[in-house]
């Protein structure tokens, strides 16, 4: 309507629709083969345990735990969070959700203009992020040779320089990235670091998916080679319940005190019968406890989607094998557009996500995230069967 066409701000005009979004009002994922969000399965929220944790929380608590609580969190939540990563608990702030975290990060460290590196592709949320606060991203792809890994990230520094531009922050998921479900090596996260010392920016290290890991050894935190440097952010969403809405921000308490100010006028304080739940539930065990059946059903699912992709996938479809995490990418043969082969595959009853969306520089036109949580087995093969035979058909 024209009376609105003055009215929004400057900033709105840098948000863009996230595709997942778009695919969740259109259709019913339980109608349809979906492969698209990043939905962790039903059968790992633990009903019944949750239940009784609750019943507890109200016991304990009373009145409390509907009341208003601090900005930080409570107490009890930050004491468990602290423990389990073996922090300071002034080092810890409760975010309602991860997304929050990457949220309030930019907003507290990012000014118009300035530059934000990141992996190419990134996380989608993310670069929602980043654009709504107007920031300049800059991806920098993977590559498994370490030297030529350095020097693409040093040619984007010295072209920011050239620029008389600033990086704030190298945003990076580590830990079976989203959405490749790949991760970073031990010497790949200390010559990041090392690059963010020497060129002076921060790191914004997002792990929702650390604690997800299917095969292969722990690799260390980047917030553990530099904890003044690194914010570290993480999220009960995939190894609890999302609907729970609680994540943390492990950082230098100069950070947090801003993240903490910021946080007073979005939301005033995380949701407060929901952290007592969460504290109990992560004091008790029992997270840990359910934790390892998640672990244990997750594997089971990604190796089905792999072995389903080495029976049923047309030459020249390549895909990672991630050791953890919720996804995997697919790369088509060249000159392949998974935008436009969208509509045809959802006509058909299976959904992804294209490539495309997840790269800052709208490249990885060939390319397409599978999620493997979210789907029952009989129906993750009944999917890629149907999704291979579309793909066999357009080659």
């Amino acid at each position: 309507m024209d009376i609105y066409k003055d009215k929004f701000s400057e900033d709105v005009g840098s948000f863009f629709r996230s595709p997942v979004r778009e695919i969740f009002k259109k259709v019913d994922l339980n109608a349809i083969y979906s492969f698209a969000g990043g939905y962790p399965s039903a059968e790992t929220f633990p009903l019944e345990e949750i239940r009784r944790t609750m019943s507890e929380v109200i016991d304990k608590y009373a009145g409390k735990a509907f009341q208003y609580g601090a900005t930080q969190g409570v107490p009890e939540l930050r004491d468990a969070v602290a423990k389990r990563y073996g922090v300071p608990v002034d080092r810890v702030q409760i975010t309602s959700s991860s997304q929050q975290g990457i949220d309030v990060c930019t907003r507290v460290l990012v000014n118009p203009g300035d530059v934000v590196l990141t992996s190419n592709p990134s996380y989608l949320g993310a670069l929602q992020s980043f654009c709504s606060y107007r920031a300049d991203i800059r991806g920098v792809a993977h590559n498994e040779d370490l030297d030529v890994f350095r020097q693409a990230y040093e040619a984007e520094l010295r072209q920011v320089k050239v620029e008389g531009k600033k990086v704030k922050f190298l945003y990076m998921i580590p830990d079976f990235q989203n959405p490749s479900g790949e991760s970073l090596t031990l010497e790949e996260r200390q010559m990041l670091v090392s690059l963010a010392q020497k060129h002076d920016f921060l790191i914004v290290e997002d792990s929702p998916y650390r604690e997800l890991r299917y095969e292969g050894e722990h690799i260390p935190t980047m917030y553990s080679l530099d904890p003044d440097r690194v914010i570290h952010l993480g999220s009960f969403s995939k190894i609890f319940a999302p609907g729970f809405r609680l994540g943390w921000a492990i950082a230098h308490p100069e950070i947090l005190d801003k993240i903490y100010v910021c946080k007073q006028s979005l939301d005033l304080c995380p949701p407060i019968f929901d952290q007592y739940v969460a504290a109990e539930f992560l004091s008790s065990g029992r997270l840990d406890e359910n934790l390892a059946k998640t672990i244990a059903l997750y594997k089971g699912k990604r190796d089905l989607l792999l072995s389903l992709l080495e029976e049923h996938m047309p030459e020249g479809v390549r895909w990672t094998r991630p050791e953890g995490g919720l996804f995997l990418f697919l790369t088509m043969p060249h000159g392949f557009d998974a935008v436009k082969f969208y509509d045809k595959a959802l006509d058909a009853g299976v959904a992804y996500v294209a490539g495309e969306f997840f790269h800052p520089d709208r490249s990885g036109k060939n390319t397409m995230r599978l999620n493997f949580s979210f789907m029952a087995p009989e129906r993750m093969t009944e999917g890629i069967r149907l999704l291979a035979r579309l793909l066999t058909a357009q080659s």
